[in-house]
């Protein structure tokens, strides 16, 4: 059973296939297993002209099967596939509405100390209605174009009064240095994905989820110390420990940058459909926001030390 929450399974790792082929359960029509490791038995293994067996989309998560003649499992319809065009312009659509936001409430909401309480308190009230919209896109099964925009949007608003505050009080010229920092990032993992320098399998994701998770647990931690009892809390977002942890936070992002990076290469194999192409918008767009988090939360805990 697959999740159906793209932030954590990223869509193409199954518990029931593995990931993107690995350990998968050889198919219906495929070599027996005792036979997969003889050099001898008989079969098409080793014709390099031999018919492949089986239906090659019989582990396709994107195949469309006729239920009511029980036809075999085929690929989606060629023009109604996901190409890399669809993500590029998708994702581009993202976070194109999410710079006009930030932007905009970078310019409407000032952070002086008569108005910094009304824009701050604007700012999170929009990070909340973003994180509920996001959480709601990802527990449905299929996207939706208006929630991933929306989300897009008052997360736009949230970055742009953050960003305000740090690059106004804390650490003038912050906020160009986190983006020229996740760019650098982003460019980074494409380049050693690309050349095969990052090869994401089933540990590789198993890995990250599990730091990922550890990682927000004792964030959560942190923030409940920091609310209840005042202070930094248990110091994890400050000092030395802060910087340390803003940088385990920037290799996190990418890493889950890698595994958006194959979401998508796996969605254009098995020719994902259209739709497929606002999911990998939306991952994209998270790991991304969250790469620019860490790299400006550091800025500041680098400059407040100053």
């Amino acid at each position: 059973m697959r999740s159906r929450n793209p932030v954590f399974s990223r869509r193409g790792f199954s518990r029931d296939n593995g990931y993107a082929g690995f350990n998968a359960a050889p198919q219906a029509g495929g070599p027996a297993v005792a036979t997969q490791a003889n050099p001898y038995a008989q079969g098409t293994q080793g014709n390099p002209y031999a018919q492949p067996a089986g239906n090659p989309y019989a582990q396709n998560p994107y195949a469309q099967q006729d239920q009511q003649f029980g036809a075999p499992p085929q690929a989606p319809p060629a023009a109604s596939r996901m190409t890399m065009d669809d993500v590029v312009i998708r994702t581009g659509s993202t976070l194109g509405l999410l710079v006009v936001t930030a932007a905009l409430a970078w310019a409407l909401l000032p952070v002086d100390d008569a108005n910094i309480g009304r824009s701050y308190g604007i700012g999170i009230g929009a990070a909340l209605i973003g994180m509920v919209l996001a959480l709601v896109q990802s527990f449905k099964r299929k996207a939706s174009p208006a929630l991933i925009l929306s989300y897009a949007a008052f997360e736009g608003v949230f970055l742009g009064v953050v960003s305000s505050v740090v690059d106004n009080r804390i650490a003038d010229g912050a906020a160009m240095q986190a983006v020229i920092g996740t760019m650098a990032v982003f460019a980074g993992v494409l380049i050693a994905y690309k050349a095969g320098w990052i090869r994401v399998n089933r540990r590789f994701y198993g890995f990250v989820m599990a730091a990922a998770l550890g990682f927000v647990f004792l964030m959560m931690v942190n923030l409940l110390f920091a609310v209840f009892g005042g202070g930094d809390g248990l110091g994890f977002r400050s000092g030395a420990l802060g910087v340390v942890f803003g940088i385990v936070g920037i290799i996190l992002g990418a890493c889950f940058l890698a595994l958006d990076f194959k979401q998508v290469e796996d969605g254009l194999a098995y020719g994902a459909p259209r739709e497929e192409a606002w999911l990998a918008a939306f991952g994209l767009t998270l790991t991304l926001v969250w790469i620019y988090l860490e790299f400006l939360r550091l800025i500041a805990i680098l400059n407040s030390n100053d």
